[in-house]
């Protein structure tokens, strides 16, 4: 049997404050993810923006801990996808991240380092975007490309995985357990994307609806009567038009309609991290309360069993 690699791969984030800046410069600097004017001018801008926004980041990272907790909990998740595999072949569970460490190419290193004769790339982005996803398989074809590996895999889109949808309304039940459904209203909240990606053939906003459609019927045969729901996206960056309505827009919005309580529900994010842990639980609180709204959030997907049993299908239906 083949020794088998398989490597998540996700955003990465600043392990300390003094990494802020540099993960930020790498994060502007990728083309795919945010353009800054002409093509040549991508890295001087992203150097000038990774500056000016480093004070502000480094204060929202002071706030959830000074780091972000996005790979240590990628590394428990990789522990338990690993024992989970056990049964199923000889394999390994690696983490590589896109703009900190450790990088993609430090994973497929250290995979062939170990014997792998099959490398299995899995994107922990449930729903494709040529930002996310996209940007990710680039960096890792150009890693592979490196080495003679005779068995490759890249998964690249789960968005209606029905492990992972379980997972999705598991959690949702666990928050909404006790509450009547006409006394909250749940909001589906997404990252962003500029509009532009999505005019020119993303398939991102697509397959957020398809999620969240997916989660909505899940829930209809658990609870009585369906409570009133709508999607937005939220970490907009930079002055293009993005993808709408943005969260803090809907909960405005919400609040002026008579809606009381907010149950937000993360749909892009499959562990926590700065865009959960203070965007939504702090920022977009503290707006609701002044609006006169009891905001909550449903939580993160993180190392819930039933969507590490959804990772594991996923590898296996991959081979």
């Amino acid at each position: 049997m083949k020794k088998k690699a398989v490597i998540l791969l996700n955003l990465g984030g600043p392990d300390s404050l003094a990494a802020v800046r540099p993960f930020l410069y790498n994060l502007f600097s990728d083309r795919e993810m945010i353009r800054l004017g002409p093509s040549f001018m991508q890295k001087p801008l992203a150097f000038l923006i990774s500056i000016i926004r480093a004070p502000k980041t480094r204060k929202a990272y002071s706030l959830i801990g000074g780091r972000s907790p996005i790979l240590q909990i990628t590394r428990q998740q990789a522990e338990k996808l690993n024992n989970a595999l056990q049964p199923h072949g000889e394999f390994k569970v690696y983490v590589g991240m896109k703009y900190w460490y450790p990088f993609i190419r430090d994973a497929i290193r250290e995979a062939m380092e170990d014997g792998a004769e099959m490398i299995i790339g899995l994107s922990l982005y449930p729903q494709y975007s040529r930002a996310t996803t996209g940007s990710t398989k680039r960096d890792f074809d150009y890693e592979i490309a490196k080495h003679r590996i005779p068995v490759v895999r890249f998964i690249k889109s789960w968005y209606n995985h029905p492990l992972y949808i379980q997972a999705m309304k598991k959690l949702i039940l666990e928050k909404i357990r006790g509450f009547d459904t006409k006394d909250f209203y749940l909001l589906f909240s997404a990252h962003s994307l500029p509009a532009s990606s999505i005019e020119e053939g993303d398939p991102y906003e697509k397959e957020i609806h398809g999620t969240v459609e997916a989660i909505v019927d899940a829930l209809r045969d658990s609870v009585q009567e369906m409570p009133a729901y709508s999607i937005s996206y939220q970490s907009r960056t930079g002055p293009v038009r993005w993808l709408g309505p943005s969260t803090d827009e809907e909960i405005i919005r919400l609040a002026r309609t008579g809606i009381k309580r907010v149950i937000v529900v993360p749909v892009s994010f499959v562990s926590d991290h700065i865009e959960t842990l203070y965007e939504i639980d702090i920022l977009y609180k503290e707006l609701a309360e002044r609006y006169g709204i009891i905001l909550e959030r449903v939580g993160s997907l993180n190392t819930h069993p039933t969507f590490i049993s959804a990772l594991k299908e996923i590898i296996i239906k991959a081979l």
